[in-house]
């Protein structure tokens, strides 16, 4: 095995790729080289780390599928030259998309969600939060790649799981932000919508109690806030005062009665 870092075999594989497709491959290989550090050597490659990568590349989109292409024949490259004992090719697997490739092109798009203006102003401040810490994660992994004993390094596989749950929450909170409606307060309708406030008379207990509908990321029982999406929240939107609704649940089937509406 050549005691070459990252850096230097991306090179090399730079010199082997010709044609329009050379640009692509590389900005992609150099993105991975920086993420695993580009001075490791390549004799401390990892299957196990290696298979992080997949976290920060995300579900296998077709966009995706490409990326994760690219390192690969970068990881077989570097075994073919014999550069590296093992083809770590094999270790970098996606994850599977919600749908497939195929399906995702013919699926409508995705719904829009609504969210009230406090819910968007949250998803906001922890998206801020998470690229603090996304810099703060980088900084640790740097740290921990000085550790020459890369067999055991416990601090930096604890860095890279968190760097990879980090990724994926970034990637669900700009998912829903790109198609978030924001529901303003004050727009009376008369019935039942999300950032409603709605008072509800449990017909078998003859208990009222007030819910906050909100969207489906800002739900907190113990404030009364249930989701939009929830089976409560779900048979209660659009429905008027007197409106009356049944939900399953799993003591049986609960009886509901529109008592009063705040927007």
């Amino acid at each position: 095995m050549a005691d070459v870092t990252l850096s230097e075999a991306a090179a090399r594989f730079a010199e082997s790729l010709r044609g329009p497709s050379r640009q692509a491959a590389m900005l992609e290989v150099t993105r991975f080289v920086a993420w695993y550090g580009r001075d490791r050597r390549l004799l401390e490659l990892r299957g196990h780390d290696i298979s992080l990568y997949a976290d920060v590349l995300g579900p296998a989109t077709p966009d995706v599928i490409q990326r994760a292409d690219q390192v690969r024949s970068f990881l077989a490259y570097l075994k073919k030259q014999a550069l590296t004992d093992s083809n770590f090719a094999p270790h970098l697997r996606v994850r599977k998309s919600p749908k497939s490739a195929a399906g995702a092109a013919s699926a409508p798009q995705p719904s829009m969600v609504e969210l009230t203006r406090e819910g968007i102003d949250a998803l906001t401040a922890e998206r801020e939060t998470l690229l603090e810490q996304r810099l703060l994660v980088r900084e640790d992994i740097r740290t921990a790649m000085l550790d020459k004993d890369f067999r055991e390094n416990s601090p930096l596989d604890a860095a890279k799981n968190k760097q990879g749950h980090l990724e994926a929450r970034l990637r669900e909170i700009e998912e829903m932000l790109k198609r978030a409606v924001v529901v303003e307060a004050g727009q009376r309708s008369g019935r039942v919508r999300v950032g409603s406030a709605v008072h509800v008379r449990n017909l078998g207990s003859d208990r009222v109690v007030r819910y906050s509908i909100v969207g489906p990321t800002e739900a907190n029982a113990a404030d009364g806030k249930i989701s939009s999406v929830s089976p409560v929240g779900k048979a209660l939107l659009d429905r008027t005062v007197g409106d009356e609704v049944e939900v399953s649940v799993p003591a049986g089937v609960m009886r509901l009665k529109v008592e009063q509406i705040e927007d």
